[in-house]
């Protein structure tokens, strides 16, 4: 039995939008393996886990869901109880247990510089959302990725709102804890502490961790072939489980 090769499914987190993954698309693309990048609406944790599962849903076939940053936490409430999801990758995301905010998660370890790289704005809908300053978004963000790339990044942000960044993870049972998932995450991130990074993939016993040397926040851009090789492992792995099941 050929078992379906799993559809890849990416979704970006904070600060960022989809094209931040088109590195790891147009890699992926030239190996025959189809991606596509959800366009996180950045809202509410609930909220942005439900638009991932219909995406999921649409798909209508196994799917490997990688996430980046915030997606981390997206990923894994999408995931839960969701027999379509056969593999994760937490790509310098976070690895939340039920209850968990993204805020919690950033400060349970010292190191992150976020903070005070913010910028708020009050949205009609109340309470505020957040940017990070163009001034500082290079070094804060993206500090291994070209300045004029880094410039383009700051510029197509997307703001995250004060409420998704407090919501604790909802479901009871974190999709890691059913799913095997793969770790990827740069040494440098000065958004997410690195210790956060380590503890998140001993949590969700990684079946296997890259950690990149000199890594900033934005993995995905400054080394999308680390990426592509814990997508791709997951993906073996999945379709591995089937044939050795046939």
């Amino acid at each position: 039995m050929n078992a379906q090769k799993p559809t890849i499914v990416l979704v970006h987190g904070a600060f960022a939008e989809s094209s931040s993954w088109n590195g790891v698309i147009s890699r992926l693309s030239e190996h025959g393996v189809t991606a596509v990048a959800a366009a996180n609406p950045l809202r509410s944790l609930a909220g942005d886990a439900a638009y991932v599962r219909d995406v999921i849903a649409s798909i209508g076939g196994p799917v490997v869901l990688v996430g980046h940053s915030y997606g981390g936490l997206v990923i894994t409430e999408a995931a839960a109880q969701n027999d379509a999801v056969v593999g994760l990758v937490y790509v310098a995301a976070f690895v939340p247990e039920t209850g968990q905010s993204a805020f919690v998660l950033s400060t349970s370890e010292p190191g992150s510089t976020l903070g005070e790289a913010l910028a708020a704005y009050p949205v009609a809908s109340g309470g505020n959302e957040f940017v990070i300053r163009q001034d500082v978004f290079h070094h804060q963000f993206a500090a291994d990725v070209p300045e004029a790339e880094a410039a383009l990044m700051a510029a197509t942000q997307r703001p995250v709102t004060e409420a998704a960044l407090s919501e604790g993870l909802p479901t009871a049972s974190p999709a890691w804890k059913d799913i095997p998932s793969w770790h990827v995450f740069g040494d440098e991130d000065l958004n997410i502490p690195v210790a956060v990074h380590r503890a998140g993939a001993d949590r969700a016993a990684s079946r296997e961790t890259w950690e990149v040397a000199g890594g900033s926040h934005a993995i995905s851009v400054s080394h999308p072939e680390v990426v592509v090789q814990a997508i791709a492992a997951a993906g073996k792995a999945y379709i591995a489980g089937v044939e050795a099941a046939a």
